[in-house]
C-alpha cells in the first residue's frame, strides 16, 4: 500500500512522459508522415482492412482476391483489422481507409512506450524512474529477434504484433494491486486485456498468461488465487470463442507459417551483437535479487518465467511438429519482460545514487537513457532512433518510382482471369540480397485495378499459396519466406527449369489470364517464352506483362452466392476455380452436389454431365455458430461477475 500511495503521489509527475511522447510524435512524423506507407508488409495490411470494410467483421467471411479465395480473418488475428475498419465507419467515411490505418500505425509505434511507462511508474512510484525502461520499449528494434519491435512493427509492417506487445504492461499494471492482496481480481480491466491480446496477436498470449500466474503467486495463500486467476482466464478464451474455436477446428485448411527457428547459437549472436541486452539482463537479475514488494517481484519475476515458456515451445511443442505457436514469435515476449525487469532495475540503481549523491532525480533519469542509446550504438537495428530518409520511402515516391498507375490500367484492361505475379515483392533498391528493400504493393491489386491476384502478397499461410511456393498444396508448414523464392521459383521449381507445360497446367487450374514479372525476371523465365497459351507480351517497365485467353471465374450472386462456369460436365469431379474450404455448398439445379478438396487446394465438385453452370453457397457451419454462442455466454459472464465483484468487499486482502 505504500508503494501505492507513492505512485499516487507522483501522479502529477507527468513531466517524463510528455517528454516520451514529443520524442515519439517527432520520430512517427519523421518516419510515417502524413500517409500509410507501402513498403514491405503494409500494402497486405491495408488490404485486410478493405477486407473487412467490404465484406464485414466476420472471420470467416470469404475474401477471393487474394490465392483464388481465402477465410483472411479466420487465419489472421483480426482485432487490428477491425480497429482500422471501425475509425473508418465512426468517421462515417471521412477518414478512408488508409487513413485508418495510417492512424493505427502511429498509435502501434507510440503504444509500447506510453505503456510500458504506465507499468513501471506503477511500480517504482516514479514518473522519471520509469523513464529509461520506457525509453527503451519505445525505441528498441532488436531486428530480426523481435518483430514486435520498431523495425519489425513499424517499418516492416507486423503492426499488429507490435500493438498486441503494448497490451502486455498495460495487463501488468491493472495486476498490481491484485498481486499485492489490496483487491480482487481485476476481471473489469484484465479479462477484456486478455481477450485483446489473443485477437490481436495470440503469440504473446503465453507472455500474458505467465503475468496472471506470476500475479497469482505473488501473495502467500496463492493456492487458493490460482483456481480464480484459472477461472478468469477461462472467461477471457470464451470471449474470443467465436475466432478461437474455427480457427482450431479449421486448422487442417491453413498452413503454419514456420519460417523461424530460435536456437542457442542464434540466442548468442544476439546477445553478442547488442550490448544494450545484456546490460538489460544485467539489471533485470538485480531487479530479481533487490525486489521488496510483490509487483516488484512479478516484473522480477517475468523474464525467467517467458524463459521456461520459449524452452518448452521450441525443445518441446516445435519438435512435436506443432508449429502453430512459433518459439521465435513467443520471444518476443520474453524480450519485452526483460526490457520491464530492467527498467525496474535501472529504476532502483538510479534510486539508490540519487539517494547516495544528491543527484536531481530527473538528471539521472536522462543521463540512464543516454547510457541506454550508447550501449545500442554498438549493435546494429539494437534501438531505432530516427528515421533515415531512404529506409522510410514515402507512398508517392514509389509510386512514382514503379510507375504503379501504368501497371494498373494494363491489369484492369487484361483479359478476365486472374493475374499471376511472378514475385512476391518488387524491390527497392539494386543487388540481389532477398532482404533488400522492397514493397508488397502489388498485394493491392484487387483494390487498385480490380483482379484478383495469385501471388504478389507476404508469405500467406493458405494452401494455394503453399502450391506456389512449394509445388504443392498438401499438409505441412510453410517454412521458407516467400521473399527468397522472388526470382528464383515458382511452383516449387526453379525458374529456369520450370517448363511451359507445367506453368500452363498451374495456370489453368488457377483460372490465370494474365501473368506479370519484372525485366530482371526474364532471362531465367523460360516457360513464358513463346509461350501459346500467353501471347502477347506488354511492357511497362519495370514490369512485364504477359496476357493470354481469358478464365472465368466465379460470380457474385449476393448473400453468399455465386455462380460457376464449369462448360459442360462430364458427370466427374470438376475443378470450381476457387480455393476449397468446407464452409462451400454446391448445387445444380436445386440438387446438391459432393465437393472435395482437389490436388491443387482447390474446390472440386461432382458435377452431372452436361451441366454448364453451378451455384456455390458460402456461410458459417457449426463451429462458428458454436464459438458465436459461447463466446455470447462468455460475455454475458464476465459482465455479470465482473461488476458484481466490484462492489464487494476486496477478500484478497488478506493475502
Amino acid at each position: 500500500m505504500a508503494s501505492q500511495a507513492r505512485w499516487a503521489r507522483s501522479g502529477a509527475a507527468v513531466v517524463p512522459l510528455l517528454l516520451l511522447v514529443a520524442y515519439a510524435v517527432a520520430f512517427a512524423a519523421a518516419a510515417l508522415g502524413v500517409s500509410a506507407p507501402v513498403v514491405d508488409d503494409h500494402p497486405g495490411q491495408v488490404y485486410r482492412l478493405w477486407h473487412v470494410v467490404t465484406l464485414g467483421p466476420a472471420p470467416w467471411a470469404w475474401n477471393s482476391g487474394w490465392w483464388t479465395g481465402y477465410p483472411e480473418l479466420q487465419f489472421y488475428p483480426p482485432a487490428f483489422a477491425w480497429a482500422g475498419a471501425l475509425l473508418h465507419v465512426a468517421s462515417f467515411g471521412g477518414l478512408g481507409v488508409p487513413a485508418a490505418y495510417h492512424a493505427l500505425l502511429w498509435l502501434a509505434y507510440l503504444a509500447p512506450g506510453v505503456t510500458a511507462w504506465l507499468a513501471l511508474s506503477r511500480v517504482l512510484a516514479s514518473g522519471w524512474l520509469a523513464l529509461p525502461g520506457a525509453f527503451v520499449a519505445l525505441t528498441l528494434s532488436l531486428w530480426p529477434a523481435l518483430t514486435s519491435g520498431v523495425e519489425g512493427g513499424v517499418h516492416v509492417g507486423m503492426a499488429p504484433a507490435r500493438l498486441g506487445w503494448a497490451l502486455l504492461p498495460l495487463l501488468a499494471a491493472s495486476l498490481v494491486r491484485w498481486s499485492e492482496g489490496a483487491a480482487p481480481f481485476p476481471a473489469r480491466t484484465a479479462v477484456p486485456l486478455l481477450a485483446a491480446v489473443a485477437l490481436t496477436h495470440p503469440a504473446h498470449l503465453p507472455a500474458a498468461a505467465a503475468l496472471v500466474a506470476l500475479a497469482a503467486a505473488s501473495g502467500r495463500r496463492w493456492g487458493s488465487r490460482l483456481a480464480p486467476a484459472a477461472g478468469w482466464l477461462a472467461v477471457g478464451a470464451l470471449l474470443t470463442a467465436f475466432w478461437t474455436l474455427p480457427l482450431l477446428v479449421r486448422l487442417e485448411h491453413t498452413r503454419a507459417l514456420a519460417w523461424g527457428a530460435l536456437t542457442l547459437p542464434g540466442l548468442g549472436e544476439t546477445l553478442v551483437a547488442h550490448p544494450l541486452v545484456v546490460g538489460l539482463a544485467i539489471l533485470a537479475g538485480v531487479a530479481l535479487v533487490t525486489a521488496r514488494s510483490r509487483p516488484e517481484r512479478l516484473l522480477a519475476r517475468f523474464p525467467p518465467a517467458m524463459a521456461v515458456i520459449v524452452a518448452v515451445d521450441a525443445l518441446g511443442l516445435e519438435r512435436l511438429g506443432l508449429a502453430w505457436l512459433p518459439a521465435a514469435r513467443v520471444m518476443d515476449g520474453f524480450w519485452l519482460a526483460v526490457v520491464l525487469a530492467g527498467g525496474l532495475g535501472a529504476g532502483r540503481v538510479l534510486e539508490r545514487l540519487v539517494a547516495r549523491h544528491s543527484l536531481p532525480v530527473p538528471l539521472a533519469a536522462l543521463g540512464a537513457v543516454l547510457v541506454a542509446v550508447a550501449l545500442s550504438a554498438g549493435g546494429r537495428e539494437t534501438l531505432t532512433l530516427w528515421p533515415r530518409p531512404t529506409a522510410w520511402p514515402s507512398s508517392t515516391t514509389i509510386e512514382r518510382g514503379l510507375r504503379l498507375p501504368a501497371l494498373w490500367a494494363a491489369l484492369r484492361a487484361a483479359p478476365q482471369g486472374r493475374v499471376l505475379f511472378v514475385r512476391s515483392a518488387v524491390p527497392l533498391a539494386y543487388g540481389r540480397e532477398w532482404w533488400r528493400p522492397h514493397t508488397h504493393v502489388t498485394a493491392l491489386t484487387p483494390v487498385l485495378a480490380g483482379r484478383a491476384i495469385v501471388n504478389g502478397t507476404f508469405t500467406h499461410p493458405s494452401p494455394v499459396a503453399a502450391l506456389v511456393y512449394r509445388g504443392d498444396a498438401g499438409p505441412g508448414p510453410i517454412a521458407t519466406l516467400v521473399e527468397r523464392l522472388d526470382g528464383q521459383a515458382l511452383f516449387g521449381r526453379p525458374l529456369e527449369a520450370l517448363d511451359a507445360a507445367t506453368f500452363n497446367l498451374h495456370a489453368r487450374r488457377l483460372r490465370v489470364s494474365t501473368v506479370v514479372a519484372l525485366d530482371e525476371d526474364l532471362p531465367r523465365l523460360a516457360a513464358l517464352a513463346d509461350n501459346p497459351d500467353f501471347p502477347e507480351r506488354r511492357r511497362e517497365p519495370p514490369f512485364v506483362i504477359w496476357s493470354g485467353r481469358a478464365s472465368a471465374l466465379p460470380q457474385p450472386l449476393g448473400s453468399g452466392r455465386w455462380r460457376v462456369r464449369v462448360d459442360g460436365a462430364r458427370g466427374d469431379w470438376t475443378p470450381a476455380g476457387v480455393a476449397y474450404y468446407p464452409l462451400w455448398r454446391a448445387t445444380a439445379g436445386g440438387a446438391t452436389l459432393a465437393t472435395r478438396r482437389g490436388e491443387f487446394g482447390d474446390l472440386e465438385v461432382r458435377a452431372p454431365a452436361g451441366v454448364a453452370a453451378i451455384e456455390l453457397g458460402y456461410g458459417p457451419g457449426a463451429p462458428e455458430l458454436t464459438g458465436i454462442g459461447l463466446s455470447v455466454l462468455g460475455l454475458l459472464g464476465w459482465s455479470v461477475l465482473a461488476w458484481r465483484s466490484a462492489w464487494r468487499r476486496p477478500v484478497w486482502r488478506r493475502t
